[in-house]
């Protein structure tokens, strides 16, 4: 009836008007894109809107500030509207990660999803030598990105080339900061990692090198980020059931106060050009 549409019409345009960063909790399995997507299909039946393909009348803006691996979970900071402009900041600025390592197994993607591609002997390593090799990896160091990432060249992600079996050079060495690492927990082979580091830093890499800085090998088990700039995972990530348009509208409202300098903030350039906030339109 009509008192539908009009609380139809509301929401779309109180959806449209939705404007700054907010964070929601992404599930292990999917991309950091299909979570997007789905946040976006989510709103846009909410509000009513159609979008099978040209009869979407209004675009809505929406964008991430950094990938999170489909096997990782945790903060995924989201931008609505002008805030797509201030994603930029949330690449360059730190995160933190809870990482499990796996001593004496190496994977082609670092992680728990790839092919074993080698396995080695762990029973020497002992809880003294780890946080021993962890002050080796604290401060600013140098990092080889892995193979299978966002990252692209000529274009296309390097993991959908490696995927397609193309031969993918390895992307040279630069520098990121390690502000703190530290062992939370040592269960051969498992390991937990807390890790703060700047923009543009692979916890995967990070367990690939500490395998081969102990003589053996290592790969991720489990990863999630409980912080990204000033959104933690405790406090402002949205659940999945808290995808609606009041509870963004709320949390929009909580988190701008977060952010030094409201909108009005020039966008920072971000330290590594391989990066860019992805923005779906």
């Amino acid at each position: 009836g009509e008192a539908g549409g009009a609380a139809l019409r509301r929401a779309a345009d109180k959806l449209f008007s939705l404007s700054g960063l907010f964070a929601v909790r992404k599930p292990k399995g999917p991309t950091s894109a299909a979570v997007l997507n789905l946040l976006k299909e989510r709103l846009l039946a909410e509000a009513g809107v159609q979008t099978n393909g040209s009869k979407r009348n209004q675009v809505l803006k929406i964008g991430h500030g950094g990938t999170l691996d489909s096997a990782a979970t945790g903060v995924l900071v989201v931008g609505i509207g002008k805030g797509t402009k201030m994603l930029g900041t949330m690449l360059a600025g730190s995160k933190k990660y809870t990482a499990v390592g796996m001593l004496g197994k190496a994977t082609d993607t670092l992680d728990a999803t790839g092919k074993v591609t080698e396995e080695k002997p762990y029973d020497q390593v002992t809880k003294g030598d780890l946080e021993n090799v962890l002050q080796k990896f604290t401060g600013d160091i140098m990092q080889v990105p892995p193979l299978y990432s966002a990252l692209k060249k000529d274009g296309e992600r390097l993991s959908t080339l490696m995927k397609r079996g193309e031969a993918v050079e390895a992307k040279p060495a630069r520098p990121v900061r390690v502000y703190s690492l530290s062992l939370q927990q040592f269960q051969p082979p498992l390991f937990t990692l807390d890790v703060e580091c700047s923009g543009g830093f692979y916890v995967r890499s990070l367990v690939n090198d500490i395998g081969k800085e102990l003589s053996t090998c290592a790969s991720v088990q489990e990863l999630t980020r409980t912080k990204q700039g000033p959104f933690t995972l405790e406090e402002h990530a949205l659940h999945e059931d808290k995808w609606t348009i009041d509870e963004i509208a709320r949390s929009l409202e909580h988190c701008t106060a977060l952010l030094p300098g409201g909108p009005a903030r020039k966008k920072l350039k971000t330290e590594h050009p391989g990066e860019t906030a992805v923005i779906c339109e």
